[in-house]
C-alpha cells in the first residue's frame, strides 16, 4: 500500500512560470470541456515559454497566480491569464494524475495550493533617506542574497520583512547575479529602487509546496503609484473624453485618453489626459485594436468602468514587468460603488468599424466574413453536442472579429468556407478555419434559450470546444 508521502508526490501539482514578449503569446492553447469546469492544455507551441517551462498537452490548469480556478468558468480563467500581463504562474496537473487524486479524495477536492494573506512575496519600493536604502546584503553563493535591515530604515518602512530573501531588482532577477553585479545594479538605481522579496515564512511555505517564489504572486507594499478604477455614468453630453491609439514611452501601441472635457463627468471621475487604458469592466485590453477597444466600451452602455494608469504608473509597471491589474485587489475593486460620475466618449477618429455581417441569405440563414484579430483569434468558441445540432457558437468575445461580424451565441453553423458542417466534421472544419482569411460562415440563428434544450442532463462530456491561444 502506498504511503501518504508517495500519494502526495503523485498528486502534487506542477508550477509553470511563463513569460512573453510584447505582441507574443505564452505559447499554449487552452481547450474547454463545456458542462465541466475543466481547463485543458490541448497544444503547446514549440520554442515558446510554455514548452521551456514544462507545460504539456493534457495538463489541467488548477490555478492562475494565487487564484484557484478549478471550478471557475472558462471566461474567468482566460481573463485572469490575460490580466496577468507579461508573466503568469500556472498550477497544473496531468489528467491521469488528477483522475487518481479525485478517486482518492472525491471529485470536489481542491488540489490547488495557494498562499494565504501576507504569506506572499512582496514588491517593495524603497526611497533613499540619510541612511541610504536601509539594508545590507549577505550571500552564500551566486544568486542567493538576503537582506539585513537597519532598524527604522527606508527598507523596513517600505515593508521589507526581516530576513527577506532578495529575488528581483527593478524587475530583473538576481538569480544569476554575483555580489558585485548586484551592488552595481543597486547603485545604478539611483535614489529609489523596487525590490521583489520573500520573508522566511514565505520562503519556507513555497519550499513545502514546491511553488516558485514568483513575481505574479506578489503583494504591493509602498508602491509609488497604482492603477485607478474610474466609474463613469453617461450624462446628457456623453462621457467627455477622447480615446486615441498611439505609441507609449516604450514604443508599444496602446489606448490613451485625451481631451478630457473640463467640468464633465470624466474629469470629475478622476480621468487625466495622457492616462493609458488597461482594462474595460475589469477585462484587459492588452493586444486589442482601437476598434475592438471602442467596441468594448460601447457595449457597456451608459455605465462604464475603466482601469487606467498615468504615465508614471505606466513606466513603473513596465519596469517591473508586471500587469497593473495584478495590484487592483490592494487598491480598488473593479465595479465597486465609488464616486460614480458621468462622462462623454468622443472620438476624433471614431473608427467606423466595418460591418462584416452580410444580409440574410434565403432560407433563414446568413453569411458572415471574419478576419482574425490580434494573436490570430476570430473571437468565438465552437462547440458540438451529439444530441443536437452538430456545430454551433457557444461563446462570442466582446469587441472581437466575430462580434463585429454579427455572430451570436447559439448560432448554428451550416457551412464553413463553402463546405457543409455535417456530423463528425469538427477536425476538418478546424483545418478549414486555419486557411487564408477571411473565414466565411453560413449561419442559422438559434436563441441561447433554445441552446439549453439541446443538452440533456448528464451530457456535458459530449461537448467539445475549440481552443484559445494564450
Amino acid at each position: 500500500m502506498e504511503s501518504a508521502a508517495e500519494l502526495w508526490s503523485l498528486e502534487r501539482p506542477r508550477f509553470c512560470l511563463l513569460s512573453k514578449e510584447e505582441g507574443k503569446s505564452f505559447g499554449f492553447h487552452l481547450q474547454q470541456e463545456l458542462g465541466w469546469a475543466r481547463h485543458v492544455v490541448c497544444r503547446v507551441e514549440p520554442g515558446t515559454s510554455a514548452q521551456y517551462q514544462g507545460l504539456r498537452e493534457g495538463d489541467r490548469i488548477l490555478g492562475v497566480n494565487n487564484h484557484v480556478v478549478e471550478h471557475e468558468d472558462s471566461e474567468v480563467v482566460i481573463r485572469r491569464i490575460q490580466a496577468s500581463g507579461p508573466r503568469v504562474l500556472l498550477t497544473v496537473l496531468a489528467q491521469y494524475v488528477l483522475d487518481v487524486a479525485q478517486a482518492l479524495q472525491g471529485n470536489d477536492a481542491l488540489l490547488c495550493p495557494t498562499l494565504g494573506p501576507e504569506v506572499r512575496p512582496r514588491l517593495c519600493h524603497i526611497v533613499k533617506d540619510e541612511g541610504g536604502f536601509g539594508f545590507t546584503v549577505t550571500h552564500k553563493h551566486r544568486g542567493s542574497f538576503w537582506l539585513v535591515l537597519s532598524t527604522g530604515g527606508a527598507a523596513e518602512r517600505a515593508g521589507v520583512p526581516p530576513g527577506a530573501r532578495l529575488l528581483e531588482v527593478n524587475g530583473v532577477s538576481v538569480e544569476k547575479f554575483s555580489h558585485n553585479q548586484l551592488n552595481r545594479k543597486l547603485w545604478q538605481s539611483g535614489e529609489q529602487v523596487t525590490l521583489l522579496v520573500a520573508g522566511p515564512e514565505v520562503e519556507e511555505k513555497c519550499r513545502q509546496l514546491g511553488m516558485p517564489l514568483a513575481a505574479p504572486l506578489a503583494e504591493g507594499w509602498s508602491l509609488p503609484t497604482k492603477p485607478r478604477c474610474l466609474h463613469l455614468e453617461k450624462g446628457p453630453q456623453g462621457f467627455g473624453f477622447l480615446l486615441r491609439e498611439e505609441k507609449g514611452f516604450d514604443g508599444r501601441l496602446g489606448q490613451f485618453l485625451w481631451e478630457v472635457d473640463p467640468g464633465l463627468p470624466a474629469e470629475r471621475a478622476g480621468m487625466q489626459a495622457g492616462d493609458r487604458l488597461v482594462a474595460v469592466a475589469g477585462e484587459s485590453v492588452e493586444g486589442l485594436s482601437h476598434e475592438e477597444t471602442v467596441s468594448r466600451i460601447q457595449v457597456q452602455g451608459s455605465h462604464v468602468s475603466l482601469t487606467v494608469v498615468d504615465p508614471e504608473a505606466d513606466r513603473f509597471f513596465s519596469m517591473v514587468r508586471l500587469s497593473p491589474l495584478l495590484f487592483l485587489e490592494s487598491t480598488e475593486v473593479p465595479g465597486c460603488p465609488q464616486d460614480t460620475c458621468s462622462a462623454a466618449l468622443v472620438e476624433t477618429k471614431d473608427p467606423s468599424v466595418e460591418d462584416t455581417a452580410m444580409p440574410p441569405v434565403p432560407g433563414g440563414s446568413r453569411q458572415c466574413f471574419l478576419y482574425p484579430g490580434p494573436g490570430g483569434s476570430y473571437g468565438f468558441q465552437l462547440s458540438c453536442v451529439a444530441s443536437g445540432p452538430c456545430l454551433f457558437i457557444s461563446q462570442v468575445t466582446l469587441g472581437g472579429s466575430a462580434a463585429q461580424a454579427g455572430l451570436q451565441r447559439g448560432d448554428v453553423i451550416l457551412e464553413v468556407n463553402g463546405y457543409s458542417a455535417g456530423e463528425n466534421d469538427l477536425e476538418r472544419l478546424k483545418q478549414l478555419a486555419e486557411a487564408e482569411p477571411p473565414l466565411c460562415l453560413k449561419l442559422a440563428t438559434r436563441s441561447p434559450q433554445g441552446l439549453e434544450a439541446w443538452i440533456p442532463p448528464g451530457s456535458g462530456k459530449d461537448w467539445v470546444l475549440a481552443s484559445d491561444l494564450l
